[in-house]
């Protein structure tokens, strides 16, 4: 017959408090036996089981109500479901990371501020919008488009014949393209951003790269590792990649920056370069134009022609100035190029100075 044990004996085989174990309890994550006779609590080993889990949940910052909804995952078998919840928590403690990291570059610049003379308030007032800036940015950004919807038909779209201002149109050529541009070495380590069913990274997959792709739809990610299950995948996004610093030989990402506003767009790019070793390089396939004129021009041209419908999918996003693209890389001291394959698609290359 199965030993039980009482709360103290419990919390000590776990190395916590029986104020911890009760408090569990009463948010309904456990929910062990009572002895009849006095009422005492009963453990068995599957409530140290569970209750081990819930104590290694919580020591990843895990909030309780979210630790709940794992446990419900793993009581019905879903297995997915358990890794979906852990890749929430850790793309929310890269951003909460990130965000760690700038408030100390805002404290080092208050301190710096203060070197031989007496503290400008205005000065240091002016560092910690810039830093509140920065965090909006990053936490406005939503799914408008509803990608885990669009995961189960995405590929046989891209594949179609498209017509002209079709956003898929050369989309084979574009992903070609960015294989072509980074050339990358066998056993290179690459991240694809927004990698949506891994089409891009399947192309450096097959190359002998090793890679890793990023997203924020958990069902374009879970597509993605039925086709190419030697990924590693992590949910996240653009604007907080969740990987540690200087971890990439190469850095590639295809129509994801459309997706990004452009205050949000400067971002993106300081974490490709954050996560690119020195060297390295980015190639991004993307819907944008050559300048903001040309964008006028083009909508212009649209509206001459009564294409509406192509008006309005350019309005809807967020197509990049490539210009601003070129210049935010080459400010940083990159090389760069670029190529332009139709109206509203083009790639940008830039090799980081190392």
């Amino acid at each position: 017959m199965e030993q039980r044990m009482h709360i103290r004996r419990m919390a000590e085989k776990l190395r916590t408090s029986p104020r911890a174990i009760r408090f569990y309890e009463e948010k309904g994550l456990i929910a062990p036996e009572k002895d009849p006779r006095n009422r005492y609590r009963l453990f068995s080993e599957r409530d140290a089981w569970r209750l081990q889990t819930i104590l290694a949940l919580r020591e990843v910052g895990m909030p309780v109500r979210t630790v709940k909804r794992v446990l419900e995952a793993m009581d019905k078998g879903e297995n997915s479901g358990v890794r979906r919840y852990l890749e929430l928590q850790r793309s929310a403690m890269f951003f909460e990371w990130i965000r760690l990291r700038e408030m100390i570059v805002t404290l080092d610049g208050m301190i710096d501020s203060l070197e031989n003379r007496a503290p400008d308030w205005e000065d240091m007032y002016r560092l910690t919008e810039r830093s509140k800036r920065q965090r909006d940015r990053r936490l406005k950004w939503r799914d408008r488009w509803d990608f885990d919807g669009q995961a189960a038909s995405y590929d046989q779209r891209v594949s179609r014949c498209a017509e002209d201002f079709d956003v898929h149109r050369d989309y084979d050529t574009a992903l070609d393209e960015t294989l072509r541009m980074i050339n990358p070495r066998p056993g290179e380590r690459g991240l694809d951003l927004g990698t949506g069913t891994g089409n891009l990274a399947g192309r450096f997959l097959a190359a002998g790269a090793e890679m890793a792709g990023v997203d924020q739809s958990w069902e374009m990610l879970r597509r993605c590792r039925e086709k190419h299950p030697q990924m590693v995948t992590r949910l996240g996004n653009l604007l907080a990649i969740p990987f540690f610093d200087q971890s990439f030989d190469f850095v590639v990402t295809s129509y994801a920056l459309h997706h990004l506003e452009e205050d949000q767009k400067p971002l993106a790019l300081e974490e490709m370069h954050r996560v690119l070793k020195p060297g390295g390089r980015i190639c991004i396939a993307d819907l944008m134009f050559t300048t903001e004129e040309a964008r006028r021009a083009c909508l212009r041209d649209l509206s001459r022609a009564g294409k509406e419908y192509a008006i309005a999918m350019i309005e809807d996003e967020y197509y990049a100035d490539r210009s601003r693209l070129l210049a935010w890389f080459e400010a940083r001291g990159y090389r760069t190029e670029a190529r332009q394959i139709n109206e509203i698609l083009h790639l940008v290359h830039a090799v980081h100075p190392g």
